[in-house]
């Protein structure tokens, strides 16, 4: 964001830019307003947002950075092809996340999951400490034994950040870390509603990833997470599939 006029200008204008960003690229990533399409000049956002040119602008290299537009001479500003969104920006993530998952998000999501977790594991097996494994074990035996779904989730997300960071793979767990969201979400898709006797077998496949790590068997580590992914993918598939039967692991 560029310079402010003023010391009390800054939270207006701050609050001006999120509001257009954020509305603009929900209305962008849920398909309101459908890709290719152009957006409509700067004067007519300008008087919808009630903002100021500078403050338009502003918002546009921001949704530009983000991949969901791009300025064309002449042509005007237009919204990009969802292969060029930066599905790695948390607001787009988010924007995802409001949207819904659709299943083409999930296994685009379970195949990138799927380049980098089983490595991370292997390499967890090989580097990981005395407290990365406690820590990894005690996850795995809370989420067999979690009171709610949410308790299950979070410590879903707990148990797969911290293999990364067991990996000591800087790379691998900043991006764990940029995808937080979407993996929140996607295992909110592959977890039961409420608590269950699959509770308790959701923790045993992260138990044997421990479990695997503990004993450094990298290999066995590999093979567990990316058992525990697909598992994952194929119930997520099922709840957006409407309870069909899921699709075979590959």
């Amino acid at each position: 964001m560029g310079l402010f006029d003023t010391a009390l200008s800054r939270p207006l204008r701050r609050t001006s830019h999120s509001h257009v960003v954020n509305e603009l690229g929900r209305e962008i990533v849920s398909g309101a307003i459908p890709i290719g399409s152009i957006l409509p000049g700067d004067n007519e956002l300008a008087d919808r947002f009630k903002v100021s040119r500078t403050v338009l602008r502003e918002a546009m290299k921001t949704l530009s950075a983000k991949g969901l537009i791009v300025p064309r001479a002449r042509i005007g500003t237009r919204v990009t092809e969802r292969k060029q969104w930066n599905l790695f920006d948390a607001d787009v993530l988010s924007w995802h996340l409001e949207r819904g998952f659709d299943r083409l998000f999930l296994i685009h999501l379970s195949e990138m999951r799927l380049s980098f977790e089983p490595s991370a594991a292997e390499l967890a097996a090989k580097r990981a400490t005395p407290e990365n494994v406690r820590a990894l074990l005690r996850i795995a035996d809370e989420m067999s034994s979690a009171g709610t779904p949410e308790d299950l989730i979070r410590a879903d997300l707990q148990f797969h950040l911290t293999v990364l960071q067991a990996c000591e793979n800087p790379f691998m767990y900043n991006v764990g870390s940029l995808i937080e969201a979407a993996l929140v979400g996607a295992f909110g898709l592959s977890s039961p509603d409420r608590p269950s006797r699959e509770f308790q077998e959701i923790g045993h496949s992260h138990h044997l990833i421990a479990e695997a790590i503990s004993r450094r068997d990298p290999p066995a580590a590999a093979e567990a997470m990316r058992q525990v992914i697909l598992i994952g993918r194929d119930h997520a598939l099922g709840r957006v599939d409407g309870g069909k039967a899921p699709p075979e692991a590959d």
